[in-house]
């Protein structure tokens, strides 16, 4: 083993230990907790080098050490790999949200228990409209004039409008000009992005009957609405109570923390620039100092994707159990992918 990694292999064990008790970490405990194979002389080096480098520092009360974010972050940056779960838990997951109703219903079990699996702040993103693709669109006559529109995207998000179309829609003319109607916005509206449907749309009533196109105009019109009504991105939290267990890995206060998390769209903003950093079903991970919003700079943010749409993470401090945290905001994005994607 080289210095370098005996510094590594003495870093992670600094790291476990004082996310496991929360107090600093001496060469002492060091050399009774973990199998280092060098003497005592060598591991107070070792911390005293690991200082100079600021991965390690001593509070001010304290003989010990404990990890600085640039120590988290080498520590989180080195895993060799993510704690793998037990097959029970898997299904544990699987199991609690298979069982949801719709996508509120997923949204809310998801956030619930990730945040009973980290003990942390759970966050998720809904589904966003703009990276969605259309699944399907319904039309239902409910009585007179007025038809009910159904959109449905890939994520499993639905809109409904009704609108009156201006003329009776009973009888088999009025099936028919439903039929066709329907049949041309699925031709031009199924797989293709939000973003793009309402000018798809405009032009291809160019396609529709004389007689039919107030019926279709009409229709496009709700359906513009839907979508300009739905662009706002919507977040949901769990588990905020769980800060109060931890109240003393924050620095001064934890009323700033509150206060960020308070803030959905800075909430949203930090999730949306930490998904440009994830590869496949890898998580992203920011710590302390690392994230740009002030209210944030004391804790670490851990975040993955989810579907093509969405993302979910926790918040939580910095002193946290990395490997299972990330397994476990890892775990349930892969489930919820798994339901909307069915």
């Amino acid at each position: 083993m080289t210095s370098d990694e005996r510094r590594l292999h003495v870093l992670r064990a600094i790291v476990q230990d004082y996310v496991r008790t929360s107090e600093p970490v001496g060469s002492k405990a060091l050399l009774e907790r973990h199998q280092l194979g060098v003497s005592a002389a060598t591991v107070r080096n070792d911390m005293a080098l690991l200082e100079e480098e600021g991965l390690i520092a001593a509070p001010h009360t304290s003989a010990g050490r404990i990890p600085t974010d640039a120590g988290y972050r080498l520590f989180v940056d080195r895993l060799a790999a993510i704690k793998p779960m037990t097959k029970a838990e898997r299904r544990a997951i699987e199991e609690f949200l298979a069982g949801a109703v719709d996508l509120d219903d997923v949204v809310g079990r998801s956030v619930r228990l990730l945040a009973s699996l980290t003990n942390q702040v759970a966050v998720m993103q809904y589904p966003s409209l703009s990276r969605s693709t259309v699944r399907h669109i319904e039309l239902v006559a409910v009585g007179g004039s007025r038809l009910m529109v159904v959109l449905i995207v890939n994520t499993g998000r639905v809109e409904q409008r009704v609108v009156d179309v201006g003329r009776e829609m009973t009888g088999l003319g009025g099936e028919q000009t439903i039929q066709d109607v329907r049949a041309m916005l699925n031709a031009e509206a199924t797989g293709r992005p939000l973003p793009d449907v309402s000018a798809r749309l405009g032009a291809a009533l160019e396609t529709i009957t004389q007689a039919d196109r107030p019926v279709a105009e009409a229709v496009v019109d709700s359906l513009g609405d839907a979508l300009l009504a739905q662009t706002e991105e919507r977040v949901v939290l769990a588990g905020t109570a769980n800060l109060a267990r931890v109240v003393t890995d924050f620095p001064r206060s934890i009323g700033p923390v509150l206060e960020a998390l308070e803030e959905h769209v800075v909430l949203l903003k930090l999730m949306s620039s930490m998904s440009t950093l994830i590869d496949d079903d890898a998580v992203a991970v920011s710590i302390g100092a690392e994230n740009p919003y002030e209210g944030f700079q004391s804790t670490s943010v851990i975040t993955t994707n989810y579907g093509s749409a969405g993302g979910l993470g926790v918040v939580g401090p910095t002193r946290m159990d990395y490997p299972t945290t990330m397994t476990s905001v890892r775990a349930v994005a892969h489930y919820v992918s798994e339901i909307l994607d069915s």
